[in-house]
């Protein structure tokens, strides 16, 4: 038994794209058997089709997932995060100043795969689950290999507290007769007690200021150029979803798009059901023979921080 579920996806803002192929790994682990592909055939109500075994619907199964656990930073055996500096002169965040997530910075874990030749406070990747949860490693910001990691993210901000900030959100620092400080900004577990049904049937498009990202929406990017001032050092917050930028780093795991040029990018959707292993390679214009859309967009700059920016069509024979 298969079950199926489409949402409205913005095919010009490459984070969403993204975030749609996190949702097909993420149901092909947590439910099994998932496929996932783009149906523009109403271009005024473009989706994401989502099918995965069983009968729960996969979107849901995700999101519910995404709102139980909580990130773990890992690191290779014999990593001291005490021999690191911390990055005094890069970009800083309300993480700087404000617990990330509902219990403070998380223990650091330790295994003897990792993807990078060592470890970098700041780029560890991170865990989830454990328990009865499915246990998923994420990282591919501190990818060791030949290929670009498409890290975007800058600064004195770890990946794991930008992880709990998007999905636990952030907290104030507890007052006296508080055990645990007041709700700064939501994150995905917030979003999912208050808002589930609309989570599950738009979940590109619940908003919410947040407390770290990995600029993959370009709906959360700014330049002090565009703003006309800086936000962070006003501490006004900018609204983007979660959602999408914790899953578009889960689809970026193993699939990356087509740079070119000076932080010039392309990226395809595609046009039928494809499963995880396939769709990686359709993201990047690999797979030719499905229906296909072709995208480009630039990399902006923030300060030290690379971000998305909305993408043009590319009309291709």
């Amino acid at each position: 038994m298969m079950a199926e579920h489409a949402i409205p996806v913005d095919l010009y803002n490459p984070g969403q794209v993204f975030a749609c192929l996190g949702f097909l790994e993420a149901a092909d682990v947590l439910c099994g058997d998932a496929e996932g592909g783009f149906d523009w055939s109403d271009e005024a109500e473009i989706r994401f089709r989502l099918r995965a075994a069983g009968e729960e619907n996969p979107i849901a199964a995700v999101l519910e997932y995404l709102a139980a656990v909580t990130p773990r930073p890992w690191a290779p055996i014999g990593y001291d995060p005490s021999q690191e500096k911390a990055d005094a002169t890069g970009d800083t965040d309300v993480e700087n100043n404000l617990e990330a997530g509902e219990s403070g910075e998380a223990e650091l874990e330790r295994s003897e795969t990792f993807p990078a030749n060592e470890g970098d406070r700041m780029s560890l990747p991170i865990r989830l689950g454990g328990g009865n949860q499915c246990v998923i490693e994420l990282g591919h910001w501190a990818d060791g290999s030949d290929r670009n990691s498409f890290k975007l993210y800058a600064g004195n901000r770890s990946a794991e507290k930008i992880a709990r900030a998007m999905l636990l959100g952030v907290r104030e620092k507890p007052k006296k007769k508080q055990a645990v400080g007041d709700l700064r900004t939501k994150g995905v577990r917030q979003l999912w007690e208050e808002q589930r049904d609309a989570l599950i049937a738009h979940p590109f498009d619940v908003l919410t200021p947040m407390g770290g990202s990995f600029n993959f929406d370009p709906r959360g990017a700014w330049t002090a150029i565009d703003a006309g001032y800086s936000p962070n050092d006003q501490g006004d917050q900018i609204a983007s979803s979660p959602v999408v930028e914790f899953l578009a780093a889960w689809g970026l795991e193993h699939a990356r798009p087509e740079e070119y040029g000076t932080r010039q990018v392309r990226y395809a959707v595609w046009g039928v059901p494809l499963p995880p292993m396939l769709a990686r390679a359709a993201l990047c214009g690999a797979i030719t023979t499905v229906p296909r859309l072709h995208f480009r967009f630039e990399l902006d700059m923030s300060g030290k921080n690379k971000v998305v920016t909305f993408a043009e069509r590319e009309i291709r024979p």
